[in-house]
């Protein structure tokens, strides 16, 4: 239930900030995806935060955070294979 209510609260300080812009609802489509591109985005600044506070880099803290397989998903090319990284077994000998 609480995150309803946090969406809630959300939806009305969104519907505020709008108001206060001019833009009626629903807003028009160029402004809307604006908008959930912002909210997207958004997302990834505690994640990339707290890489950079733990001394990375920004690309290493963007790459670290996922960011770009979460704003853009999986790009073509990489239909299959996972972006992990991959270890021996401790029963297999390194040749």
């Amino acid at each position: 239930m609480k995150i309803y209510l946090l969406s809630l609260g959300a939806g009305l300080l969104v519907g505020v900030i709008y108001s206060l812009l001019q833009v009626r609802s629903p807003a028009p489509p160029l402004v809307a995806l604006v908008g959930l591109l912002g909210i997207l985005v958004g997302e990834q600044v505690i994640p990339v935060g707290r890489q950079l506070l733990d001394g990375s880099s920004i690309a290493a803290a963007w790459q670290k955070a996922a960011c770009a397989t979460h704003i853009f998903g999986l790009l073509p090319g990489h239909h299959g294979r996972a972006e992990t990284t991959t270890t021996p077994a401790p029963d297999e000998k390194a040749s």
